[in-house]
């Protein structure tokens, strides 16, 4: 906000998804109670893989890291939302939309990255059942989790400190319900090419990669599991990583859609259509998806909510 790249704007108006009073209500409804499920079912997985000792392997430690930062990632924007619906306020300052948007940005990257370790993960233990231990030990499942949190922040750190040198003139308002990329470089009076550049290619090496990867672990896992002779296990097998690869097409083609285009061929109702996908539906989805086919996830929740019942 100093020196040459001083800006006039000292804080941003989110206009939210409509501006119809009956919609907000509606829309306040929906997003509360999607926000408290999303919270409350990664929650309950965290709570399950942590104190059942059965779970501590690779496959619950990725999830549970995934339950966590999806919980972090929808509490960045909804509670933002929520809250200025009932002040009925829409501003937020300029460090504030800035800050908003790195953290977002950060766990994107970081479902991101764990989705296609976890799918390495499953990869490793379809394929080479036999050297699974050996493969997936604590010390490399650890250092594939700290690396993810490492790239995630040095790649948004990157975007976020190129947001800030732009300058904001007379607009401040982002028809939006959180500080996203696009309308804020559709807001700025600098020349946003680098920023642009910056995002189809440094961006999409970041996303595409992983996704690359996903869908090499589930090519090779369908392979292997073609072989195997039961009807009934290849039927079991598929459903799964059926279910696995919708919510990643589902988070995948939203991002692509939204931030892999120049910016005249985006549209504002669009973008944020797109955008309540990956932020809001897909972080709700993820628990049910990776939980409901698992014997022993579900073993380990229905301890955990008997334990609490109990003790009410």
């Amino acid at each position: 906000m100093r020196g040459a790249n001083e800006s006039s704007v000292s804080e941003f108006l989110l206009l939210g998804l409509s501006r119809q009073p009956q919609q907000q209500q509606l829309l306040f409804v929906l997003f509360l109670s999607t926000y408290l499920a999303t919270v409350l079912g990664n929650l309950l997985i965290l709570l399950a893989v942590g104190l059942d000792s059965r779970l501590h392997i690779p496959m619950y430690f990725f999830l549970s890291n995934l339950s966590f930062v999806d919980i972090c990632f929808t509490s960045t924007t909804v509670p933002k939302m929520l809250a200025n619906h009932i002040l009925g306020t829409q501003t937020i300052s300029f460090s504030g939309c800035l800050t908003q948007m790195y953290f977002v940005f950060t766990f994107v990257d970081m479902d991101n990255f764990l989705l296609a370790v976890m799918a390495y993960d499953r990869f490793v233990a379809v394929c080479h059942p036999l050297h699974y231990s050996t493969k997936m030990t604590p010390q490399l499942c650890g250092l594939l989790v700290v690396g993810s949190w490492v790239i995630a922040n040095l790649n948004v750190l990157l975007h976020t400190l190129l947001m800030a040198l732009l300058s904001f003139c007379a607009d401040n308002a982002i028809p939006h319900y959180f500080c996203d990329v696009t309308p804020l470089l559709k807001l700025s009076c600098s020349d946003t090419y680098l920023n642009e550049m910056m995002i189809l290619t440094e961006g999409s090496l970041i996303m595409i990669t992983p996704f690359i990867c996903i869908l090499a672990s589930y090519v090779r896992i369908t392979c292997a599991v073609l072989r195997v002779p039961s009807t009934k296990g290849r039927w079991k097998a598929f459903s799964t990583c059926g279910s696995h690869l919708a919510v990643v097409s589902l988070f995948y083609g939203t991002i692509i859609a939204v931030y892999f285009n120049p910016l005249s061929s985006h549209s504002s109702e669009k973008d944020t259509a797109a955008t309540v996908m990956y932020t809001v539906v897909t972080p709700m989805l993820n628990p049910f998806i990776y939980s409901l086919r698992n014997r022993d996830l579900k073993r380990a929740l229905g301890k955990v909510v008997g334990r609490k019942t109990f003790s009410f």
